[in-house]
């Protein structure tokens, strides 16, 4: 048999759809959004094959010594969120959603979000998209008060779509041992007080595009009147970031666990999956319906879907995208503080006796 023929046709990296010199310039670009994040903590710069960052720390203005320090962990993504970018071609605010997604789960423990890593794969290289996600990422960073000290970006051609990418965040924070907060020392009477979402957040989207494009057929640039704004931009509001309250709060009370009881982050599965995770058997949660403004995305998505009150709650924040449960005797004035630094809450619920789980009553 005879040998098929050698092609002359040359292979290179670029062919095979990854160009090393728009990586670089896609690197270059993010460099100061990284750097801007950094505190004397970050102990590395920007570039090296690992992080470096100082737990232990003597200043006088960022003084940081723990006597049994604790390390919390968490990670997460932005999920269908990211389709509405690409839809809009706005990719600068879906950084924010994914440092929030990661940090506002780790203040569930009381603890201080440290540092941040980020993982962008891409189908190609876009040095200018990839400057917008992590100028998100960076803000987020920022505001939380941690710092983007590394991640990973991947060029996989053959795994996305054109015009889709994907994002995961991961967050390690702090806590001293004797101020973890593990819900055990909820009590019957507490006081369950919420903080405004900001819309959506990042969670039920795949449900909502489905109302907002599929059943009722709107553009990302269709206005629509009960919103007055766009459905685009009402979907790309940002996740809003709960650090400085928290921090605030925290920092507030010497005796913490006696203020301040329980934190949860509502995400998927709403009030009712996610504040029961912090609440100890023997004790159950009442929230009032009613008792907090809701955002008109909420009814929006509800009146045009179709979707029963149940499912709502189910799927969506509602309104509410962390709850804090404190002690009865302190709860206004934990209420008031958060208020006085710009954070809406809300008194919205209380402890019960009775089975580990929640009740949404008028």
């Amino acid at each position: 048999m005879a040998e098929a023929p050698l092609s002359t046709e040359k292979m290179d990296y670029k062919a095979a759809g990854l160009d090393l010199d728009l990586y670089e310039d896609g690197l270059s670009r993010i460099s100061k959004w990284v750097k801007r994040t950094h505190g004397p903590r970050v102990l590395d710069g920007f570039g090296g094959f690992a992080s470096l960052f100082s737990l232990d720390f003597t200043n006088k203005l960022f003084a940081r010594n723990y006597k049994n320090p604790v390390l919390v962990s968490g990670s997460d993504g932005v999920g269908t969120k990211l389709k509405v970018a690409s839809m809009l071609g706005r990719h600068d605010t879906v950084g924010i959603d994914l440092v929030a997604m990661s940090v506002n789960d780790i203040l569930c423990t009381g603890a201080e979000p440290l540092f941040f890593l980020d993982y962008v794969a891409l189908p190609k290289d876009n040095p200018a998209l990839l400057e917008q996600i992590v100028k998100g990422i960076s803000i987020g960073c920022v505001e939380s008060g941690c710092a983007l000290v590394g991640g990973e970006t991947a060029i996989l051609p053959d795994v996305y779509q054109p015009e889709d990418y994907d994002l995961a965040g991961f967050c390690v924070g702090v806590i001293e041992r004797n101020h973890i907060l593990d819900g055990h020392g909820v009590r019957e009477g507490d006081i369950v007080l919420g903080l405004a979402s900001s819309g959506l957040h990042s969670n039920g989207y795949s449900l909502a595009r489905k109302v907002a494009f599929g059943k009722m057929g709107l553009k990302v640039d269709s206005f629509v009147p009960e919103l007055g704004k766009t459905i685009g931009d009402e979907l790309l509001t940002p996740t809003r970031l709960y650090a400085r309250a928290i921090r605030q709060i925290l920092q507030h009370y010497p005796t913490k666990r006696r203020v301040v009881r329980a934190i949860a982050h509502i995400t998927g599965e709403g009030l009712e999956g996610n504040v029961p995770r912090t609440i100890p058997t023997g004790r159950r949660v009442r929230i009032r319906k009613g008792s907090w403004p809701m955002p008109g995305i909420f009814t929006w998505l509800q009146n045009v879907g179709g979707i029963d009150s149940k499912e709502m709650f189910k799927v969506f924040n509602m309104g509410i995208g962390m709850t804090i449960t404190v002690s009865r005797y302190f709860a206004q004035s934990v209420l008031q503080q958060l208020n006085a630094i710009g954070y809406q809450a809300y008194e919205i619920g209380e402890i019960v006796a009775g089975e580990s789980g929640l009740d949404l009553v008028d």
